[in-house]
């Protein structure tokens, strides 16, 4: 059979050619996800610092439910479903 040293050979060559493959995507999503990271600490340290941006409101309408109207900008009963 494989003697240690040949085995730890073939790991490091198996490693290299997936390394070869993958390599680039690899690098590229550690990147994005150390922007992201990056970018939620900040905003993280600036809520609590109270620097951060107001927060925004937006005003809805409520509609009682059972009274047959449609909020405006919902699309209506008759429109089809598209999940």
């Amino acid at each position: 059979m494989f003697g240690l040293s040949e085995l730890a050979i073939l790991l490091i060559v198996v490693i290299a050619v997936i390394g070869i493959k993958k390599g680039p995507e690899l690098a590229r999503s550690m990147g994005k996800s150390a922007r992201i990271l990056r970018a939620e600490a900040r905003a993280a340290k600036e809520e609590q610092a109270g620097t951060g941006p107001a927060p925004r409101v937006v005003r809805g309408e409520v509609v009682p439910p059972g009274t047959g109207e449609t909020p405006p900008g919902a699309p209506g009963a008759d429109a089809p479903d598209h999940r």
